[in-house]
């Protein structure tokens, strides 16, 4: 009878100290690999270029994305971290027939805050993020036709917004999956005019964003 219930008490404080160990580890750090979804903006003018055809639109296509997070565990729900992910994609326009440019880096810098679902240490967190950043579309070397130039990168605000799962077979490293939007606000352009009996007629724009549409998952590391 001693021995069993010895051995229940070493079981019970072992299964405690591996709970506690996990709860006690605020710090996680996520690389992931996934495919991004992407499109760009279009233009109500097209525009005609010798002997390619006439376009209206500029995307980059869809491509794989890498991407690496650091986040820290404020208390046992909320997180807060910095996430970066890059998509190597091509850029191309389209119209009455679609033409590749050039080869396009699009990288992504957020600062994000994200809900946890379930316990802390928990083998099962389900999460809710959104964050605010910036993404930088690189250099195109473009070429159409017999015509090469350079287009310029550049970079823009943009949000991100995420939901997923980290799955945490041991106390230390676990298993992420993620869906993610990020859209990007490119330019406006003129949507015609709003009329006010007291203010005047203002003109009125239209917004255009490119969008990022992320399916991913990898490894977490808890410290």
């Amino acid at each position: 009878m001693n021995r069993k219930w010895t051995m229940l008490v070493a079981c019970a404080t072992a299964l405690a100290g591996a709970n506690a160990g996990a709860a006690d580890k605020r710090i996680e750090l996520s690389g992931t690999i996934g495919w991004t979804y992407s499109d760009g903006v279009g233009g109500t003018t097209a525009v005609k270029v010798p002997n390619l055809g006439t376009f209206n639109s500029i995307d980059p296509k869809n491509a794989m994305n890498w991407g690496a997070r650091l986040g820290y565990m404020v208390t046992p729900n909320v997180e807060v971290g910095a996430r970066y992910d890059m998509q190597a994609s091509t850029l191309q326009i389209s119209g009455t027939t679609t033409v590749d440019l050039g080869d396009i880096d699009i990288r992504n810098y957020h600062g994000y805050a994200a809900y946890n679902l379930g316990e802390e240490g928990g083998k099962i967190r389900p999460y809710f993020l959104g964050g605010l950043g910036a993404t930088q579309y690189s250099a195109v070397n473009a070429k159409g036709g017999n015509v090469a130039r350079e287009i310029r990168g550049n970079t823009k605000f943009s949000t991100t917004w995420a939901a997923g799962v980290k799955l945490f077979p041991g106390p230390s490293v676990g298993i992420r999956l993620e869906a993610a939007w990020t859209p990007t606000y490119i330019k406006s352009d003129a949507a015609g005019y709003w009329c006010d009996p007291y203010w005047g007629c203002y003109l009125v724009s239209d917004p255009q964003y490119a969008n990022q549409f992320q399916f991913g998952g990898g490894i977490v590391f808890r410290f």
